[in-house]
């Protein structure tokens, strides 16, 4: 079974839950995984495969997820890269395949990364700040697919060996 390291860029905690639950399922199949926040992963060197997730703000991934691809390029063009990003806040996500925004595509290229998925978002009702206060009157809930997640990780398992 594969070495796996999950890395997330998370402001609210809801990207870094998803990067939980693909962890889980990987752990289930048998693979070794290390799940982190990406601003703490300090070298990628040894593991096979590297999943990075990361929260989209106005369609653009979180800072630490970007730092991350950047910190970590070399390497990661030497595994086997998965990217996910977390963030529409409703069902479409659970709908159809909704496909990287154009900075994530950038980095799925440049990483060569394997593929992506996007998944719903989070927000809480009780959001501070005056834009997530806003969005949270009108958009607020759980839009996350544990069952798409899921299925997700158990295909980049089955792909890792």
């Amino acid at each position: 079974m594969a070495r796996i390291l999950v890395a997330h860029g998370s402001k609210r905690g809801s990207t870094a839950e998803i990067a939980e639950w693909i962890g889980e399922t990987l752990r289930d199949d048998g693979h070794h995984v290390d799940v982190t926040a990406a601003k703490d992963a300090r070298d990628v060197r040894g593991y096979e495969v590297v999943i990075l997730g990361g929260a989209l703000y106005a369609g653009v991934w979180h800072k630490d997820a970007r730092r991350f691809a950047r910190r970590h390029a070399e390497a990661l063009r030497a595994c086997s890269l998965w990217l996910f990003s977390s963030g529409p806040l409703d069902r479409t996500a659970s709908e159809k395949d909704i496909p990287p925004v154009r900075g994530v595509a950038a980095w799925m290229s440049r990483l060569e990364a394997a593929g992506h998925a996007t998944f719903g978002g989070r927000l809480d009702p009780e959001q501070r700040g005056i834009v997530a206060s806003s969005l949270a009157k009108r958009m607020a809930g759980d839009h996350r697919d544990r069952e798409q997640i899921t299925a997700w990780a158990k295909d980049v398992s089955a792909q890792s060996g």
